[in-house]
């Protein structure tokens, strides 16, 4: 079976999609439709009309539209009501047909939990396995599928069993493992565990623990990312990897921005982690976080090893050199 390579993109990373893009790819995530009230709003998604010249470079690719995103609210509330549920799956439907979308992909974070400033509660956890049974039912033969947090809390606030034989794929989000959080600079998107790192952050993880929850390995699907996570006022020590810094791990440069002009500039030299399978910059205090072309490369031949459905990455537009998905379009064809 083919496997899958799907980039997420913004709406206002659509247009730098290229054909030789395209051809890397199975799918495309937008990113994203919003819930309000009991209803699908897709009015931040201004370009999706580009994505019929994307069918023309590409006629097997899939379209999907991605709902939710960090801090982004409503679900609780509209999840709590078989009305609500209802609702809000015939206006997915609704959309899909109107676009000729090929799927619905909700990213709900999280279910049972408040940590992006979101309405939650104890009953997320049902509801979310009856929201996706509603959006099974109206959709029919299109793709569903979900975005997941990297880490046991998603688990705790699902009943991912269930929910694995709902949905056509789990993404599990395996970045910002380390993240604004946490003020120990390290690795937010490693394949290992590193050593001398005791958190057990690391894709490879993150993939048992959904196995054992009940997703089997060949509908899961991993995720790399274009973007680094950037720690400062890190101490001097081991190149800064597992040290304590003065700030949480915050966004930092794309993929397309770490350029050499960049890593000169800022003083930083370039490190691999063997055992993490991971890359990283640091220059004295400042640490960064990032997946280079070789990083992604072993990923996707993971994806192939341990028999997982493919690779995901967020998000498109943090490369503009191109570079990384055609590490995945090569490794994944």
């Amino acid at each position: 079976m083919k496997k899958y390579a799907l980039a997420y993109a913004m709406n206002d990373s659509l247009p730098m999609f290229t054909g030789e893009d395209l051809k890397c790819l199975t799918h495309i995530n937008l990113a994203f439709g919003l819930v309000k009230g009991n209803e699908l709003d897709m009015s931040m998604l201004t370009n999706i009309e580009l994505t019929e010249k994307f069918r023309l470079w590409n006629p097997e690719i899939k379209i999907v539209l991605s709902i939710g995103g960090w801090g982004a609210g409503g679900f609780s509330e509209m999840a709590m009501t078989g009305a609500g549920r209802e609702a809000f799956a015939a206006s997915c439907l609704k959309a899909v047909e109107r676009f000729g979308l090929d799927g619905i992909d909700i990213d709900w974070e999280y279910p049972c939990s408040s940590q992006a400033g979101i309405a939650s509660d104890p009953r997320d956890r049902e509801n979310f396995t009856l929201l996706l049974k509603a959006l099974r039912e109206r959709l029919g033969g299109r793709s569903l599928s979900i975005a997941a947090g990297a880490g046991e809390y998603f688990i705790e606030g699902t009943e991912m069993d269930k929910v694995a034989d709902i949905v056509d794929y789990v993404q599990i989000m395996t970045y910002d493992m380390r993240n604004g959080f946490m003020n120990e600079a390290g690795h937010h998107a490693a394949l290992y565990v590193g050593a001398g790192d005791n958190s057990g952050l690391c894709t490879e993880n993150m993939v048992r623990l959904f196995n054992r929850a009940g997703v089997p390995l060949e509908k899961l699907v991993i995720g790399a990312a274009f973007y680094s996570r950037r720690w400062d006022g890190v101490r001097d020590k081991n190149n800064g990897l597992l040290q304590p810094a003065d700030t949480t791990g915050q966004g930092g440069p794309g993929y397309g921005d770490i350029t050499e002009g960049f890593i000169s500039q800022g003083g930083f030299r370039k490190y691999w982690d063997n055992s993490a399978k991971a890359a990283y910059l640091w220059n004295g205090s400042t640490f960064i976080s990032y997946e280079d072309p070789e990083a992604v490369t072993l990923k996707c031949r993971y994806v192939k090893d341990e028999g997982l459905l493919g690779l995901m990455y967020w998000e498109h537009g943090c490369d503009s050199t191109h570079t990384l998905v055609q590490v995945i379009g090569r490794e994944l064809a």
